[in-house]
């Protein structure tokens, strides 16, 4: 998303670094490999799926980061004033997972291009962008909902809520902390709380790499 602030700190590469030395032998030549991160806003997705990518980089692995913010259905500004007219508009239905889905699944197949959405913050626009797909061992996907993709090889879930997030959310400054931006919150928790039990690898709220048994 154009307009995006992205900071990535010493946690987010020591976690990454953990994550992509378990995954790297998984990681095979003829087949690309998907990674979700998911949690909940502020939680650091766009920091590890970054961080993510540049440690495979490190390790001979090309990475390509799909971010979930591009495929919501509404412009950021436009998106904020729904929810303020209708609060049931939060959810799953904001954002086009099933496009998503058919990119990921396009990128699985190692398709040569792709026209995505491409999301202009400042101009509160949905643009589109042709990318190419050639070259890419690894696509990462980040995104509140990325658990709920199904062409998927392993799903990272960040446990920490809304008010473990609240100074990255500050830091970020991409929304003003207010009432109505934490009743938000609060209903994207009860949706994405329940990912969890998808995940294959989950960052604690002290930001510890746990790996789920199989």
């Amino acid at each position: 998303m154009k307009g995006d602030i992205i900071i990535v700190e010493p946690h987010h590469r020591d976690a990454a670094r953990q994550i992509v030395a378990r995954l790297l032998p998984q990681i095979a030549a003829e087949r690309a490999y998907v990674i979700t991160v998911a949690g909940e806003s502020g939680s650091g997705k766009s920091e590890t799926g970054k961080a993510i990518a540049e440690e495979l980089e490190r390790n001979g692995k090309r990475a390509f980061v799909f971010q979930q913010d591009d495929y919501f259905v509404l412009p950021p500004k436009s998106n904020d004033s729904r929810r303020r007219d209708d609060i049931s508009w939060v959810g799953t239905d904001e954002v086009r997972l099933n496009l998503l889905d058919e990119h990921i699944a396009a990128a699985h197949r190692r398709e040569r291009r792709l026209a995505k959405p491409l999301v202009d913050y400042e101009r509160d626009a949905i643009d589109s962008e042709v990318v190419d797909l050639r070259g890419y061992d690894v696509f990462v996907a980040e995104g509140t909902y990325t658990t709920l993709l199904t062409d998927v090889d392993c799903r990272v879930f960040i446990d920490r809520n809304r008010l473990q997030t609240l100074e990255s959310r500050r830091r970020r400054a991409r929304e003003p902390i207010e009432p109505f931006l934490e009743r938000v919150l609060e209903i994207e928790h009860g949706i994405i709380s329940s990912h969890k039990s998808m995940a294959d690898i989950i960052i604690t709220e002290e930001y510890e790499v746990r790996f789920v048994a199989p």
